[in-house]
């Protein structure tokens, strides 16, 4: 399997979408790639937790890199396997949370992670 791009947060931003049309970013300047940030309530804590549990409960997915403001996890495809990597950056002053995920290889996902996005959005934003 390939190895992951270099993600991460850098100047406070997300990375970008590259060209391809199988990646979403709330901070992406292209229309195209554009997807709402989440919205929470309470702590920044909290908020990172709840999207902890809602990963880790989704089948086929890893949790990469999990720090204070900052997750990355992994999901990949039931069929091929492929890699989707998906991040989120917590913006507690603005109570936000931006969101990037992307396809690791391909160039069309057929809306795979922008699906994903809103399915996790809708689990995130329910009552507990």
């Amino acid at each position: 399997m390939s190895q992951p791009p270099i993600l991460g947060v850098q100047s406070g931003r997300l990375l970008p979408c590259p060209a391809a049309p199988n990646c979403v970013c709330s901070q992406d300047p292209d229309p195209a790639h554009q997807i709402d940030p989440f919205t929470f309530t309470g702590s920044e804590t909290d908020a990172l937790n709840r999207l902890i549990a809602l990963i880790e409960a989704e089948p086929r997915t890893r949790i990469i890199a999990s720090t204070p403001g900052y997750l990355r996890a992994e999901f990949r495809s039931r069929i091929f396997r492929f890699v989707d990597d998906i991040e989120f950056s917590l913006e507690p002053a603005a109570q936000r949370i931006h969101v990037r995920s992307a396809s690791r290889v391909g160039y069309s996902d057929l809306g795979v992670n922008r699906k994903r996005v809103e399915h996790l959005r809708a689990k995130f934003a329910a009552p507990q």
